[in-house]
């Protein structure tokens, strides 16, 4: 659990600024806040709103957060709060300093991302993953602080205990006296925005992700990523849309999350159901999304590119076919769609320590997605007819394909990837089972540079080692494909089909059933 960092986002409601005003003048406005404004029924909290481009509120470890809280009763300097607002809407929006409030919300709500608010923002679907960090930051907010609700009964008790001591003296008049500064930044919108951009470049600074879906976060492919990761849920980037649109944006994304994130990914791995695109952390999957969003929807000239190379989208029909485009490519590497290749993940994109390995998921989409668009039907037929060997040479080489993945430092990674499995399938069309010398020359590598790291011994075997031995198990006992002999991964991506055809007077009952790829089925066999 080190690490992970507390999902607050639900703390306080996003708004697009351009839907309320154009300007914010220089009028006596409160310069601070006190935590008496935060709860439930206080004036600020109903209007608390953060622009639609701010990040989302899930940088913080438990720690911060405690420390946060814990920094407030002691009367320690908090930095200032930035805030804007328009001249003509209550709604009063956090530049910067979103974090600091939502910390102080949760306390008083005591909901750290699974409680009553985040529920409802999440629609109810809240991961385990983000269950587990709640329930350790609240603990530890308990342990070292205490719940607010404690604080809060003290504070309102006329007949005080006579054995409190010094320190709890002191953070219960900061409950009730304590203050956090507010500055203001005035003028429009855009210079609320440009505002945003220049504090982020100091304390903890945007990643590039984060970055592009902030400046162009009305485009298709932002819109869908955004959509994509929470399933339809959360904060509606889509708002604007008309309702049949949003609609179906909603079922595309929840239709395409449950295909690439589900089930939860979790260390060590102790079965073969595994997500096909990895984690669903935000900060892990956003990145990931993008550029295989972009891949679903690049024609044959290779465009879209890049999210800066794409217009805004004001009515929804982009983000629409981008999200159809998306879901039709997902549907050709898993799950019951009769085109279904059913890629079983634990064989194509996860290394034998069990690691999510995402050039090797971005080289086999981009792989697909330019047979998809080069209307190539007859490339999947000629995959098929050599998938048994193929994965046996992933799974006999995974180190080998891992390492080369690695060591590829070119824009064009995912291409080349893209190119050395073409390449190896291609041979084994023509018999051959390509060497390792060949495989590391096709990716564009010198031979040398693969050198096996020494190994370590150990008393105790570690997650990685447990992976490791699980997979090198579970595989030689995997279940597979009755027609092409590939693996099969039943949990998502399989067809049953009868042995005897039913036409011939096949019946529907154990013996004369088997188990397919659902392209297997309903590509190859029929």
């Amino acid at each position: 659990m080190a690490g992970k960092t507390v999902n607050l986002d639900a703390m306080i409601p996003r708004e697009d600024l351009e839907t309320v005003s154009t300007t914010s003048e220089e009028t006596n406005k409160v310069s601070e806040f006190s935590l008496k404004d935060f709860v439930s029924a206080g004036f600020i909290t109903p209007n608390l709103r953060k622009p639609d481009f701010q990040r989302e509120t899930n940088h913080w470890t438990p720690e911060q957060i405690a420390l946060l809280i814990e920094s407030f009763l002691d009367g320690d300097v908090i930095p200032s709060i930035i805030t804007w607002q328009s001249t003509t809407s209550p709604s009063i929006f956090v530049i910067d300093g979103g974090h600091r409030l939502s910390a102080l919300r949760a306390w008083i709500e005591d909901d750290y991302g699974d409680n009553m608010i985040s529920l409802k923002f999440f629609g109810n679907e809240i991961s385990n993953e983000q269950k587990e960090i709640a329930k350790k930051t609240r603990r530890l907010v308990e342990k070292t602080i205490g719940r607010f609700e404690y604080w809060n009964k003290l504070n309102q008790n006329p007949n005080k205990p006579d054995n409190l001591s010094p320190q709890i003296l002191k953070r219960l008049r900061n409950f009730s006296t304590g203050k956090i500064p507010v500055q203001w930044v005035y003028g429009n919108a855009d210079r609320a925005q440009d505002s945003f951009f220049k504090i982020n470049k100091q304390g903890t600074p945007l990643d590039d992700t984060e970055e592009l879906l902030i400046r162009y976060r009305k485009t298709s492919v932002a819109i869908s990523a955004r959509a994509i990761i929470r399933a339809g849920k959360g904060h509606k980037y889509w708002y604007d849309f008309e309702n049949d649109k949003k609609n179906e944006i909603e079922r595309l994304a929840s239709s395409i999350h449950n295909l690439l994130f589900n089930p939860e990914f979790n260390s060590p791995i102790k079965n073969l159901d595994l997500p096909l695109a990895g984690t669903a952390g935000v900060r892990t999957a956003l990145s990931l999304l993008i550029e295989f969003i972009l891949i679903s929807n690049r024609n044959q000239q290779g465009y879209p590119e890049k999210l800066d190379k794409l217009s805004e989208d004001r009515v929804g029909n982009e983000t629409i076919e981008c999200l159809s485009k998306v879901l039709y490519l997902v549907q050709r590497m898993t799950g019951n769609d009769r085109g279904s290749l059913g890629l079983h993940p634990a064989i194509y994109f996860y290394s034998n320590s069990g690691r999510y390995a995402i050039p090797l998921f971005m080289g086999m989409s981009t792989l697909l997605a330019k047979k998809i668009v080069n209307n190539d039907p007859a490339f999947f037929k000629k995959f098929t007819s050599v998938r048994r060997r193929f994965e046996d040479y992933l799974v006999v080489n995974r180190s080998l394909i891992g390492t080369i993945s690695q060591q590829i430092r070119s824009k064009k990674r995912y291409q080349v990837i893209a190119d050395l499995y073409e390449f190896i399938i291609l041979e084994m069309l023509k018999d051959k089972i390509p060497n390792a010398d060949e495989v590391v020359e096709k990716a564009g590598l010198k031979v040398d540079v693969l050198v096996p790291k020494a190994e370590l011994s150990a008393i105790k075997f570690s997650d990685d080692t447990k992976t490791a031995i699980f997979f090198k198990s579970a595989l030689t006992s995997a279940l597979r494909c009755s027609e092409c002999g590939g693996y099969l991964d039943p949990s998502k991506s399989v067809s049953y089909d009868h042995i005897k055809r039913v036409r011939d007077g096949g019946v529907g009952d154990e013996n004369n059933g088997q188990m397919l790829h659902p392209f297997c089925n309903q590509g190859i066999k029929n």
